[in-house]
C-alpha cells in the first residue's frame, strides 16, 4: 500500500453545510491533523448553497468537531492552526460559472503549494446530485489529471441493480474507474480490517478454514436505533438497500475470499469479487424461505418506551419497508460448497452488536459420557466489529473437580486491552486511504453491480408481495419469530450476541 502522505492535498467537499460534514468528515480530518498523518500542505474547501463566510463555515465546523470528535472539544490554538486551512465557496451545484470559480480558487491553492496537488473531490450530497456535480467537475477540467484527481461518492450507489449500472456507466464515461472511490465507511472499522490479518497472517486459522471444519457463518449488524432523523431517506431505502446489499456483503467476502498473492488493491478486490460471482443465485420461489423481512413496533429499549417505526417523523403511517433483514447465501466453490452465511440486520433490536460468528463442526464422535457434557457447544470463534472489538475462540475445557465435567470457555482477545491505544474512526482510516490513492478498501464497478445482483431478486419479490403483518417484531427484541425459524429449519440458532462489561469498552485516554 502506498503509505506517502507528503504530496500537497486539497480536499474540496460539496455538501459542506450538511450533517456528515458536521458530524463525520470534518472530525475526522481534524483528527488526522493532530496526529500529523495529513501532508505539510492541506486545505479543505467547503462547497454548498448555504450563504456563508469563510469564518462562519469554521464556526460550524469547530461546533461539529466539539461535539462529534473521538478527542473531545476542541483547544484553542490546535483549532486556529487548522482553521487556516479551511475555505469556503456558496456555489449552485447546476451553475457552470461557480465550477470556474472553483477552479480559479484551486488553482490559486496549488501555486502556493508550489508542488504538484493531489484533489480529492468528497461528494456529501444526495445521490441524484453525483452526475451533475461530477459532469460540471469535468466541464471545468477538474478531473482532467486522473493521476492526481480522485473524487469520493458516499452509499447508496444507485437504489438497485439498474440505477447502479446506470451511473457506473455515466462515470466511467467521465472520468477513469481509478478515479472513482465509492466509500463504505462500514470498511474503515478497525476489526473489519482486521479480518484480512487474522486469516492470512496466521497460519493456524486459513488449513480449518473451509467446509470440512466449519459447519456455517453468522454475520450480524444489530442497531438499538430507530431511523432517528433519516426517516424520509430510510422509507424509500429500507434494511436491505441501506446495510445488507452494502455491508453486510462486504464483510462476507473478506470472510470467505481465497488469500490473495499481494494487498495491491486490485488483487484484493478481484478476490471478493469471486466470493460475490460464487453465491448462489436465489430463485424466486426461493425467496419465501430463505429471506425474512420485518418492521420494528413499539417496545422497551432497558426502562425507555419508544415508538413503532410507522410513528417515526417522516415515516408513512401505512410503510412496508423493512427495518429488518434476513437472509441465508451459499458460495458455490471448493472452499464453501453447502456452508451457509446467514446474514441479518436491523434496527430497534436488543442491543446494538455487530459481529462474525464462525461455527465448527461438531467433533466426529463424542467419547465422553452425558453426565460430563452438560453444557456441551460446537467451537465457536467470534469476531467483534462493534462496539466490543474483540476476537474470541470458545472451546471446551474440563471443570476443576474430581469429575469429569466439561465446560465451554472463551480464549479472549480485546483491541483495547492488547493495544491500550484509540482506535480509529473508519472515517479516519478511509479518508486518508483516497488522499494516499490506496482505493483497497473502495468499491470498483462490478463489486456494486455483483453486490446488487445478489439482493435484486428479493428486493423484487418483497415489491410484488407487499407484507401484510408488519409490524411484526417489538422494539428491543432480535427481530421477527420468522427469523428464528430461518435458522430453526437448518437445526441451527441465532447466536445471542454478548456485550463486554461497560468498563471493558472504555477507550483509554
Amino acid at each position: 500500500m502506498n503509505n506517502s502522505t507528503s504530496h500537497p492535498c486539497v480536499i474540496t467537499v460539496f455538501g459542506a453545510g450538511g450533517d456528515l460534514t458536521h458530524r463525520k468528515i470534518v472530525p475526522a480530518i481534524y483528527n488526522l491533523f493532530l496526529e500529523g498523518t495529513l501532508p505539510e500542505s492541506f486545505a479543505l474547501l467547503g462547497v454548498d448553497r448555504l450563504d456563508m463566510s469563510d469564518q462562519q463555515f469554521r464556526d460550524h465546523l469547530r461546533d461539529g468537531v466539539d461535539q462529534f470528535s473521538r478527542r473531545g472539544p476542541t483547544q484553542s490554538d490546535q483549532w486556529s492552526a487548522f482553521a487556516a486551512r479551511l475555505g469556503y465557496l456558496a456555489a449552485d451545484f447546476h451553475d457552470a460559472a461557480a465550477f470556474q470559480r472553483l477552479a480559479a480558487l484551486l488553482a490559486t491553492r496549488d501555486k502556493a503549494f508550489a508542488a504538484p496537488t493531489e484533489h480529492v473531490f468528497y461528494l456529501a450530497t444526495p445521490p441524484t446530485m453525483i452526475e451533475p456535480i461530477v459532469r460540471q467537475l469535468c466541464g471545468a477540467k477538474l478531473l482532467a489529471d486522473a493521476a492526481q484527481t480522485r473524487f469520493v461518492v458516499e452509499k447508496p450507489f444507485g437504489r438497485d441493480l439498474a440505477s447502479a449500472t446506470e451511473l457506473n456507466g455515466i462515470l466511467t464515461a467521465l472520468v477513469a474507474e481509478r478515479q472513482i472511490y465509492r466509500i463504505d465507511h462500514y470498511m474503515g472499522k478497525e476489526t473489519v480490517q482486521n479480518i484480512l490479518a487474522f486469516r492470512f497472517a496466521n497460519s493456524i486459522f486459513e488449513p480449518i478454514w473451509n467446509r470440512r471444519y466449519i459447519d456455517h457463518v453468522q454475520i450480524t449488524v444489530a442497531e438499538t436505533v430507530g431511523v432517528e432523523h433519516r426517516g424520509g431517506y430510510y422509507d424509500h431505502s429500507g434494511a436491505v438497500r441501506d446495510m445488507l446489499q452494502s455491508h453486510l456483503l462486504r464483510v462476507m467476502t473478506l470472510v470467505a475470499m481465497e488469500p490473495p498473492v499481494s494487498f495491491k488493491a486490485d488483487e484484493v478486490r478481484n478476490k471478493t469479487v469471486d466470493v460475490l460471482r460464487a453465491i448462489r443465485p436465489i430463485a424466486r420461489e426461493e425467496i419465501d424461505r430463505l429471506a425474512v423481512r420485518g418492521q420494528y413496533g413499539a417496545g422497551k429499549l432497558d426502562t425507555e418506551d419508544v415508538v413503532a417505526y410507522r410513528s417515526e417523523p417522516d415515516v408513512d403511517r401505512n410503510s412496508t419497508t423493512e427495518t429488518y433483514a434476513a437472509v441465508k447465501l451459499l458460495v458455490d466453490n471448493w472452499r464453501w460448497q453447502d456452508v451457509p452465511f446467514y446474514l441479518r440486520t436491523g434496527k430497534r433490536l436488543k442491543r446494538r452488536e455487530s459481529e462474525i460468528v464462525a461455527q465448527f463442526r461438531p467433533v466426529p464422535h463424542r467419547s465422553f459420557p452425558d453426565s460430563a457434557v452438560p453444557w456441551w457447544q460446537p467451537n465457536r470463534l467470534t469476531i467483534g466489529i462493534q462496539p466490543d472489538e474483540s476476537i474470541e475462540l470458545t472451546f471446551q475445557a474440563k471443570k476443576p473437580g474430581s469429575v469429569m465435567e466439561l465446560r465451554p470457555v472463551d480464549m479472549r482477545f480485546s483491541y483495547r486491552e492488547a493495544f491500550n491505544v484509540p482506535v480509529p474512526e473508519a472515517y479516519e482510516t478511509l479518508l486518508l486511504d483516497v488522499m494516499r490513492g490506496d482505493a483497497t478498501l473502495f468499491m470498483r464497478a462490478d463489486q456494486v453491480e455483483i453486490a446488487w445482483a445478489v439482493v435484486q431478486p428479493i428486493l423484487d419479490q418483497w415489491a410484488q408481495q407487499p407484507p401484510t403483518e408488519f409490524p411484526n417484531y417489538a422494539s428491543g427484541l432480535w427481530g421477527p419469530a420468522a427469523a428464528d425459524k430461518l435458522l430453526a429449519d437448518d437445526g441451527r440458532s441465532w447466536h445471542e450476541p454478548v456485550t463486554a462489561p461497560a468498563a471493558a469498552l472504555e477507550r483509554p485516554e
